[in-house]
Parts: structure tokens; sequence; C-alpha cells
């Protein structure tokens, strides 16, 4: 298939899913990731630390 399904956390705790095209950079599904509704909510008033992407499965944001 020419999609691909990432598993976007906040600090560890799954958040979202969002589907990307296969060959999207690590930059922009970082970027669709920060931009999500939910993902937003949950980083509303916080600073974002660190993002960490792991291969296309998985997008972590750390945020205190």
């Amino acid at each position: 298939s020419n999609s691909v399904t990432i598993v976007i956390q906040v600090n560890g705790k799954k958040r979202a899913d969002l589907s990307f095209p296969v060959d999207i950079t690590k930059e922009a599904a970082e970027a669709a990731a920060l931009d999500h509704e939910t993902v937003k909510r949950h980083i509303e008033g916080k600073t974002v630390r660190k993002v960490i992407s792991v291969g296309q499965k998985l997008i972590n944001i750390v945020v205190s």
C-alpha cells in the first residue's frame, strides 16, 4: 500500500493515529503530528522538549 499509519504519542501516551503517504519526510510527519487537533489540546500551554520519531511507526512528543 502507498500509505502508512503512524501512532502519535504525547509523553508516551497514545493520542492519535495518522495516515501518511509512504514517502512523507520525517519533518513533514512531525509537523503534521504537532498540528493535529487532539495533540494540540494535550500540548497546549506546555513546552515541547523533544520530538522522537521511530521509523514510520511512532512519533512521541515530549512536553513539560
